[in-house]
């Protein structure tokens, strides 16, 4: 709901479905209702439908489900490997996007194996350029001048909180290198659950 009604994406969800609503050349939020309130109340009512369809399918399947995961986890990803490769191939046939889908597979088994958090890279790769438009969007009306998101106070409080939320998650390393504590055994600060 946030995204169809602001415009922002909570969730790597979120921001995949707003890659695709740029696709399609819509722009998610307030005007969304009025432009194309068909869209919406789609969306809206295949979400309805969408959960009557799981708990009449989940009910009953329920000791299927619990199967699946008995299932040895090689087994489960040599599966859904060969399915997403049908999947890729079927849609484009070109064996370029096979490759494409496999680099990507493999930087994001490499980020997982050295604890990258993966939401917020997916975030930022489908909200990137739309940050970098709007960034010189910015300069083009200061002439360039980079002092132009230090005028007004609100852009200062939020540059100062993505500030803060960069350092925060390391300060209880350097409040422990301070006390003159062992570094080794502190953990960053975690404000949600990994994925």
């Amino acid at each position: 709901m946030p995204l169809l009604t602001l415009g922002l994406p909570t969730s790597a969800t979120a921001a995949v479905m707003l890659a695709a609503f740029k696709i399609f050349n819509l722009q998610p939020g307030p005007q969304l209702f009025d432009k194309s309130p068909d869209l919406v109340w789609a969306l809206i009512a295949s979400l309805f439908i969408g959960n009557v369809m799981l708990l009449a399918l989940n009910l009953p399947l329920i000791r299927l489900w619990v199967k699946v995961l008995e299932i040895p986890r090689p087994l489960l990803y040599a599966g859904i490997l060969v399915f997403a490769t049908l999947g890729i191939y079927s849609v484009s046939g070109a064996i370029t996007d096979i490759l494409i889908a496999y680099a990507i597979g493999i930087v994001g088994f490499i980020m997982r194996q050295f604890d990258f958090p993966i939401a917020p890279t997916i975030l930022g790769a489908i909200l990137g350029p739309e940050l970098e438009d709007q960034f010189r969007r910015a300069l083009s009306i200061g002439n360039g001048d980079l002092t132009v998101f230090l005028h007004r106070p609100l852009t200062v409080a939020i540059l100062a909180l993505a500030l803060l939320a960069l350092l925060l998650p390391y300060a209880p390393k350097v409040v422990a290198r301070l006390r003159g504590r062992p570094v080794e055994g502190t953990s960053k600060l975690a404000f949600a659950d990994e994925d």
